[in-house]
């Protein structure tokens, strides 16, 4: 019987801390989770057709919301869902993170809270 491959989550983060919480989630989930730094990994990574891939939207050097305006312009890439997360506060740049094309924003509190939820949901 040949045993099926886990379900690929990309985080595109940087805060440590948030990393462990994000993990340990997408383990009890049973989804594969790969943590990226850089844009043009992001980009690459897509390829491969992720279930899911996570923003935080404050990570600028990852440039979150080019990366988003790329995947959802490409052919191949503009079905994966996208999940960004930010400050409470930052009512300005969830606007700019939904028109660049991300499916939900979150304040961080919120993703945090649904995350196990969230993660479920895409390991389906």
């Amino acid at each position: 019987m040949q045993q099926q491959e886990p379900i690929r989550v990309l985080a595109v983060v940087s805060d440590l801390f948030f990393s462990v919480k994000l993990a340990d989630a997408a383990k009890r989930a049973g989804l594969a989770l790969e943590f990226v730094k850089e844009s043009q990994e992001v980009l690459a990574k897509a390829k491969q057709r992720p279930s899911l891939i996570v923003f935080d939207l404050n990570f600028e050097a990852a440039q979150p919301l080019k990366v988003i305006a790329k995947l959802k312009g490409d052919a191949e890439t503009k079905g994966i869902s996208l999940i960004g997360y930010l400050s409470h506060v930052q009512g300005e740049l969830k606007l700019q993170a939904q028109e660049a094309g991300c499916n939900m924003v979150l304040a961080r509190s919120q993703f945090s809270q649904n995350m196990s939820q969230i993660f479920r949901r895409h390991s389906a």
